[in-house]
């Protein structure tokens, strides 16, 4: 059995120790674009459990990324003893926009003395090919993450949750990601409605034999949206805690252990979460799933 760092699983602490030889804290920021789930190019409304605000409430209540990163440090700096950060893009699709207004918003925060990481969210189809030229550009500077939300491999549950594009759309994104010099992360959700214990294990190994890191994201019924309204309707119920915890574990040991585990799960916005309340004790979630590794011997690439 392999151990990283006395964990059970390749962690995000584990990778950027071995690589920056620091913790490094991410700093959250709206680059002020939208989505074309959203917008009508592909459907209006987005991913049915998407937020109004994109999975970006976190970031600044601003436009200028000066103000951004500094707010954004000023909410950390107390409890970090180090001076680099992960520069953040995470609400909506950040490569939705023209490759000018990209270079010009990318480049000054990758160039910043206090930035270690460019990580950029966005979406397999907004990377057209003057894009990963850019970020081809960025990873000659520093490293640069792209972060891609599959949620899940199944056509099915992806027409449902309304993602609005292929396997195939992903599995070209991830190359030529890789080719540019990028660091790809996937994000995964467990807990989609209609998906058994082994289609969630299916979409982890397939996710698995492509990108370098994975977000293990618990499905969040979020205040205003589809997802709610379902829901809220009786259409499906969320994961309890055991539930998750047994589910996570059995990810865990299907992921190859080269990939790093940057989330085991998720603390969404505690004003807007609905189901499951259990969910908003994070340290407690992670605790009691580390003690399943532990008393179950199970071990990240046990059983892919």
């Amino acid at each position: 059995m392999k151990l990283w760092n006395g964990r059970r699983y390749y962690s995000l602490d584990c990778f950027l120790k071995q690589t920056f030889g620091q913790k490094l804290y991410k700093l959250s920021l709206n680059g002020g674009m939208t989505c074309p789930n959203r917008d009508g190019t592909i459907s209006t409304g987005g991913c049915i459990f998407c937020s109004e605000g994109g999975s970006g409430e976190f970031s600044a209540p601003c436009t200028d990324i000066d103000t951004q990163i500094q707010y954004a440090r000023s909410l950390v700096d107390e409890k970090f003893t180090g001076n680099k950060y992960i520069a953040y893009f995470q609400a909506y699709t950040n490569t939705y926009a023209t490759v000018d207004y990209l270079q010009n918003l990318f480049m000054p925060v990758i160039k910043r003395d206090d930035i270690a990481v460019l990580s950029v969210a966005t979406r397999p189809d907004c990377l057209q090919d003057d894009k990963i030229q850019l970020i081809a550009e960025l990873a000659k500077i520093k490293p640069v993450w792209v972060e891609l939300g599959l949620q899940t491999l199944h056509q099915k549950t992806a027409d449902f949750i309304n993602r609005g594009y292929t396997l195939d759309c992903y599995e070209k994104a991830v190359a030529d990601l890789k080719k540019a010099g990028a660091n790809v992360i996937t994000h995964i959700i467990l807990g989609l409605p209609g998906e058994t214990h082994e289609d969630m294990l299916r979409t982890a190994r397939y996710v698995g034999k492509f990108t370098d890191g994975v977000k293990i994201q618990l499905l969040h019924v979020l205040k205003n949206t589809r997802l709610a309204e379902l829901y809220e309707n009786g259409y499906f119920d969320t994961l309890s805690e055991n539930e998750y915890i047994s589910l996570v574990c059995d990810v865990i040991a299907v992921l190859p252990p080269n990939v790093v585990i940057h989330r085991l799960t998720g603390d969404g916005d505690k004003n807007l979460l609905i189901s499951p309340k259990w969910s908003g004790d994070k340290r407690r979630v992670l605790n009691l799933i580390n003690h399943e590794l532990k008393i179950k011997n199970i071990y990240q690439g046990k059983n892919r």
